[in-house]
């Protein structure tokens, strides 16, 4: 019943942060389709994709059922997916579980974050 309603506390958080994740998707989106003169690396389409960096956000702890789960072999996938195209992949763990799990699959982890907790620090 805690986890239950910890992840009903966590969704509700969610769901407040939808209009600003809309508005940042947006700006984001208008900033990539600008003509300005500069044009950014990384807004670039390229003919070639050699690299990928992937981040992945999952858990500290096991108490959300198939969440860590799910979202671990939706990655899996995508991972097999890059690596049968012969594309690197480098990976940003956020979470206990997500880190732990891309250790032993032997991806290349650039950065983790693990221990955040429920009210993650501004500093962090």
């Amino acid at each position: 019943m805690v986890a239950a309603s910890k992840m009903k506390k966590a969704q509700e958080r969610m769901r407040a942060g939808r209009p600003y994740a809309r508005r940042i998707l947006s700006i984001a989106m208008h900033a990539a389709r600008a003509n300005a003169e500069y044009k950014h690396p990384l807004l670039t389409r390229r003919p070639e994709i050699r690299r990928v960096g992937a981040v992945v956000i999952t858990t500290d702890k096991g108490l959300c059922g198939g969440l860590n789960t799910n979202l671990l072999r939706v990655m899996l996938n995508q991972h097999k997916e890059w690596i049968a195209k012969g594309i690197e992949v480098e990976y940003c763990a956020i979470g206990n579980k997500g880190f732990g799990f891309l250790n032993r699959m032997g991806g290349t982890i650039v950065s983790q974050v693990v221990n955040y907790g429920d009210r993650p620090a501004l500093e962090r």
